[in-house]
């Protein structure tokens, strides 16, 4: 698998990266070290998580196959804090405090004494950048964290978080947001400002949140993640006609180059520009080996530039936009 640096930092992850939303939850133990192992025979090294993910349970689970399943050193570790869960219920919280606990508590889940990346989840209306990002700075200078990178935050946001670093020669290395062929306003501002200021992406929901895949192109699978009770909101988003309409461009990409369409959307992604990393998530072992397959496909140039045309984000989608030149 191809290893990319992140932006203009040194540091270096895998093209495709390991998600892990789901361990803990839908995902034994038993089948994230299949996964992991899987994941780590295929050449991938970044593998991500979050405090948040299963209350702490995805990194529970990581950390337990860091102890003998894959040796720390071979992993580019990311976990994620910000989201915090109280009486009522989980909120956003990107305080000093709220980071650096965070942190610490996602360390001791791991058992690890640094992550390699450390980021902010979600964006905190109640808390100062500043505060935020002086915990951040924290984390790298006290060495708990090797960089650090925002998520799910605005363009503007990325571009004052990494001023503030720079005065003390501290890098915002990442960006990770929601990226696919059927989401694509990352394009309109983040993706721009992130080249520019030599920021990698890290795509996360690569596949539509599985509508790419093409499994819902018949009607909602039983085991399939829109027929969840605590995911069918986060996948219905995408049962749209734009959506419809991209992915049997995808599916029909897909039999004429004799792959699956899990494939063909990942490698379009894959050759974006400014895309460091794009984050494949798994329920189980099955799942992930066929994500892995996208790692070596190039698509060739028409038909890129076909699925670039069918999926171009609607005019009403942003006031002006201009499509990204590819990677390619």
């Amino acid at each position: 698998m191809e290893s990319r640096r992140l932006g203009r930092s040194g540091l270096r992850v895998s093209a495709l990266g390991l998600g892990t939303m789901t361990w803990g939850r839908d995902t034994d133990d038993l089948d994230a070290a299949d996964q992991l192992r899987d994941f780590v025979a295929a050449g991938g090294t970044l593998v991500d998580t979050s405090g948040s993910y299963g209350g702490g349970d995805a990194e529970r689970v990581l950390g337990g196959l860091l102890a003998g399943t894959v040796p720390r050193d071979e992993l580019v570790l990311s976990t994620k804090v910000g989201l915090v869960r109280d009486r009522g219920g989980v909120r956003t919280d990107a305080s000093r405090r709220a980071v650096l606990d965070g942190l610490d508590a996602s360390l001791r889940r791991l058992g690890t004494d640094h992550v390699d990346l450390l980021v902010v989840q979600a964006p905190d209306p109640g808390t100062a950048l500043e505060e935020t990002v002086g915990a951040l700075r924290h984390a790298v200078a006290s060495g708990r964290a090797r960089y650090v990178g925002l998520s799910n935050h605005p363009a503007w946001a990325a571009a004052y978080a990494a001023g503030l670093l720079a005065a003390d020669d501290t890098v915002l290395a990442a960006v990770e947001v929601e990226y696919s062929l059927v989401r694509r306003t990352a394009e309109h501002e983040v993706v721009p400002a992130a080249l520019a200021l030599g920021q990698g992406v890290v795509a996360w929901s690569p596949l539509g949140r599985g509508v790419l895949t093409g499994k819902y192109r018949a009607g909602v699978p039983a085991d399939s993640r829109a027929a969840s009770s605590h995911l069918a909101g986060f996948v219905e988003e995408y049962f749209d006609a734009r959506s419809v309409a991209v992915v049997e461009a995808v599916a029909t990409a897909a039999a004429g180059l004799g792959r699956e369409p899990l494939e063909v959307a990942l490698a379009w992604l894959l050759a974006r520009a400014g895309v460091g990393s794009v984050l494949v998530g798994a329920r189980t072992p099955t799942q992930l080996r066929a994500s892995l397959g996208a790692a070596d496909l190039r698509l060739p140039a028409e038909l890129y530039d076909a699925l670039d045309d069918v999926s171009s984000p609607c005019a009403d989608d942003a006031e002006s936009w201009e499509p990204l030149a590819p990677a390619r």
